[in-house]
């Protein structure tokens, strides 16, 4: 029996030649100073381009949004042309690539900010965790979380704007599609959720009114990318970065409705069904298999699903018809060729926290592609064409 996570799949007019997606995945190596991608970045998505859809790492719509050393932007002309470099090499490689576009909100400080505290919808600081920002050695080291200022209805339209202009650039440079980023405690969602968002304004208070910030986004941005060249990423049950909410039923019944006005690529869902490692065996708590079972049925769009896959499981949800694409996230750091070792029931390399975040090519680019008759691959990745990693 075929396997469905290896068939071609189309979303909108793209067609995917499979349903495996490389998730986006934070790895803090862009050019500094100005955030620019590098030949070296071009690389490492190309390595990578195997998969039905990359998706890249989250980018940043301005400079005030960003929240971690070494992250890329999409807001100058030199990220664009830097970006341009990563989409080039992965179509040349026959890939397709969507970015990822966000603002992390209250998870920012002012280092990043020229002094300026953090914005959210709320004053009201993360309980848990702690910024991650550069020391005067440049080194990166970790700071309390800043008391973050509310935004004013002003400053949330033009952050609207910058998402929108975000949107335009990241089509200016090849990129197929976007991705907005409303997951994992970043701005959007310290919109949607109950604990981060007190404001008794048109974006506070109940569930619908907490949508309003990501439907005006959605709003803007389809006018200058096709609603079938945007995804949509949400988390429902998450707690990373000190998130929860009340009603997450009604939240994100309501949020997979609106979502229909647009004709989307995709929903995006980080899987609360299963936590842990890729291939954890925990059980899924029934509020997480009721609240997939609401997203599913009030969405009527693609279902992309990601967060402790592995090949097994990822091939049950799509014969199961739970979800119509998933994405791997940490396999493909170690594993650039992945679609050709799940093909080939091939073991999986695993993958260097160490080299998980900043450095150069280590960890990076120089994992070796499978090969039938040995392990290794001659020869050091960087010395050889991206297509080279390819099936």
């Amino acid at each position: 029996m075929n396997n469905p996570l290896l068939t071609p799949y189309s979303i909108g007019s793209l067609t995917l030649k499979n349903r495996i997606v490389m998730a986006p995945m934070t790895r803090c190596r862009s050019q500094q100073p100005g955030n620019i991608p590098t030949p070296l970045n071009a690389l490492y998505y190309a390595q990578r381009a195997s998969a039905g859809l990359i998706v890249t790492e989250a980018t940043q719509i301005s400079a005030d949004a960003q929240g971690y050393p070494w992250t890329p932007g999409i807001h100058s002309l030199e990220q664009i042309d830097g970006w341009r470099l990563v989409s080039d090499a992965v179509h040349d490689a026959g890939g397709l690539i969507f970015m990822q576009i966000w603002h992390v909100g209250r998870i920012s400080h002012s280092t990043y900010r020229k002094g300026a505290p953090p914005v959210a919808p709320s004053n009201i600081a993360p309980a848990t965790g702690q910024a991650m920002i550069l020391n005067q050695a440049g080194n990166p080291t970790f700071a309390p979380f800043e008391p973050p200022r509310a935004l004013s209805i002003e400053d949330i339209q033009k952050i609207v704007l910058q998402f929108q202009s975000a949107a335009q650039n990241a089509l200016s440079a090849g990129m197929d599609g976007i991705e907005i980023h409303a997951a994992n405690g970043y701005l959007i969602d310290q919109f949607l959720s109950s604990r981060t968002n007190h404001r008794t304004d048109v974006y506070g208070g109940h569930p619908r009114s907490r949508l309003r910030f990501l439907e005006e986004v959605l709003e803007a941005t389809v006018k200058v990318c096709p609603g079938h060249r945007i995804g949509v990423r949400i988390s429902p049950l998450g707690s990373f970065n000190d998130m929860q909410d009340d009603d997450p039923e009604t939240l994100f019944g309501l949020l997979s409705e609106m979502l229909n006005r647009f004709d989307l690529a995709y929903l995006h869902v980080v899987d609360p069904r299963f936590g842990g490692h890729e291939g954890s065996e925990a059980a899924p708590s029934e509020r997480a298999i009721s609240l997939m079972k609401i997203i599913r049925s009030n969405f009527q769009g693609n279902l992309m699903v990601c967060g402790s896959y592995d090949a097994r499981r990822g091939e049950e949800v799509l014969r199961s018809h739970e979800a119509d694409l998933v994405a791997f996230g940490r396999p493909f750091i170690a594993n650039p060729d992945l679609v050709t070792r799940i093909q080939a029931g091939a073991p999986l390399q695993q993958a260097d926290p160490k080299t998980f975040y900043g450095g150069g090519k280590e960890g990076y680019v120089d994992y070796p592609a499978f090969c039938s008759e040995s392990e290794d691959f001659p020869g050091d990745s960087e010395d050889r064409p991206p297509s080279a990693n390819l099936s």
